[in-house]
């Protein structure tokens, strides 16, 4: 069964790494909705500017034993200026940025669901190839990703719900 609200004709599939120590899907899971700051990437900001209300994110604990796909999020809102890179004490500070000409956007999520079971790494290296699923590539630090439909389906069958 799933969950999702579907606002627009088609739905994007993302997936959104994070460290469980720093934000976890525990913690969403808590606060229900997240300002998804902190990316500091060219790429993957490119990524985040793309998205749209309604599109879904895999939420994936990265830097963890083991490392893989542990629920699923909904973006509630685009296009949202990143505050942290105002912030001269904060770890993702940007001189070069300015309330009248951001560099930084992002997007809030919504909790969605936990899975059951975490879906590793190593069992998306089983199943899909790089081309398929950037994060199975070899040195990919990527922390915002597009996931294709098909790949998208296939890993939903792999997640049934926690509980």
């Amino acid at each position: 069964m799933h969950l999702i609200v579907r606002v627009k004709d088609r739905v994007n599939y993302w997936l959104m790494k994070s460290e469980p120590e720093v934000y976890g899907i525990g913690n969403l899971e808590r606060d229900r909705t997240t300002i998804w700051d902190g990316v500091r990437n060219y790429q993957a900001r490119n990524f985040l500017k793309s998205m749209q209300v309604g599109d879904v994110a895999f939420f994936y604990h990265s830097n963890t034993n083991p490392p893989g796909i542990v629920g699923l999020m909904q973006i509630v809102a685009a296009q949202v200026v990143d505050p942290s890179q105002f912030d001269p004490d904060g770890d993702y500070y940007d001189p070069k940025s300015t309330p009248t000409a951001p560099r930084w956007h992002t997007v809030k999520v919504e909790f969605v669901r936990t899975f059951s079971n975490v879906i590793t790494l190593a069992t998306l290296r089983d199943r899909f190839t790089p081309a398929e699923l950037l994060v199975v590539k070899q040195g990919n630090r990527l922390s915002v990703m597009p996931i294709l439909d098909r790949v998208a389906e296939e890993i939903l069958e792999l997640s049934p719900a926690k509980g």
